[in-house]
């Protein structure tokens, strides 16, 4: 892995255009790999922050060309890892669906200098009660690794749902692993639509999605009656049954919060 990283890191330098535009990616970079969670601009011992602001907004680089750079080396990686691990068997490729919010701080607590982003307005939205920008993120899971491999900005009403946002993005999967890999995609309860499930089965990809307790089941009843952990169930507007099993979430207040999740492929309880 270190060396993968070490050519990853000589492959982007190469991409900027000028000397003094490697360095502040260095800074940059150090930030992320000291991994002291101060990855801001501020915290960097060998450029100010006024220089890395320059570099990631004004400074001309080529932000596809580092997209491709690292998505080759991503590929790479994740062909190599999953097949020194999954002799045999085509072995399986975990993908998370997420929906991440950045929240925007209110006007009385934004910093001096932070910057209002006018361009940002139109993509700023509330959803679930959150105030932001809302990004539907794709993860490829290798080991104990989660990577970000792409993402698609949540507009507001009126336009494409997260769900439906994060079934495009896994359309758009390179078929170099869809081909070589049973693919297992993980979402939680945003992304439990029968929409979105009949979207990975016509894929013909796995997926575990979280769905609310109040999902009903053919006979009339809802997930939240049943006792028995690993059973086949028919849910409504699904046309195949599903392996439904729960697991109990604590809360802040202490509590236990009962969170069920369904299979389309039959497992274990």
């Amino acid at each position: 892995m270190l060396a993968t990283a070490q050519e990853l890191v000589y492959n982007l330098k190469d991409l900027m255009p000028t000397r003094y535009q490697k360095n502040n990616l260095e800074a940059m970079l150090g930030l992320f790999l000291e991994a002291q969670g101060h990855p801001l601009p501020e915290y960097s011992k060998s450029k100010s922050a006024s220089a890395l602001s320059r570099f990631l907004n004004i400074n001309a680089w080529s932000t596809r060309g580092m997209i491709r750079i690292i998505r080759s080396q991503i590929l790479e990686v994740v062909l190599r890892t999953l097949f020194e691990s999954g002799r045999g068997r085509r072995p399986f490729l975990q993908v998370i669906v997420d929906l991440t919010t950045l929240v925007r701080a209110a006007p009385s607590l934004a910093k001096e200098k932070c910057g209002k982003f006018k361009k940002f307005e139109d993509l700023i939205s509330v959803y679930n009660g959150k105030r932001g920008l809302h990004i539907v993120v794709l993860y490829l899971v290798v080991g104990r690794w989660r990577i970000p491999w792409s993402f698609r900005v949540w507009r507001g009403k009126g336009t494409p749902s997260p769900a439906q946002l994060g079934l495009k993005l896994i359309k758009r999967l390179p078929k170099l692993l869809t081909k070589r890999f049973k693919v297992m995609i993980l979402a939680d309860t945003g992304f439990g639509s029968a929409e979105f499930i009949h979207g990975i089965r016509k894929l013909k990809h796995h997926a575990i999605i979280g769905v609310a307790v109040s999902r009903t089941l053919d006979d009339g009843r809802s997930l939240r009656h049943l006792h028995k952990q690993g059973q086949q169930v028919s849910l409504v507007g699904l046309n195949f049954p599903v392996t439904i099993s729960w697991y109990y979430l604590k809360r802040d207040n202490g509590r236990l919060e009962k969170r069920i999740i369904i299979s389309t492929l039959t497992l274990k309880s």
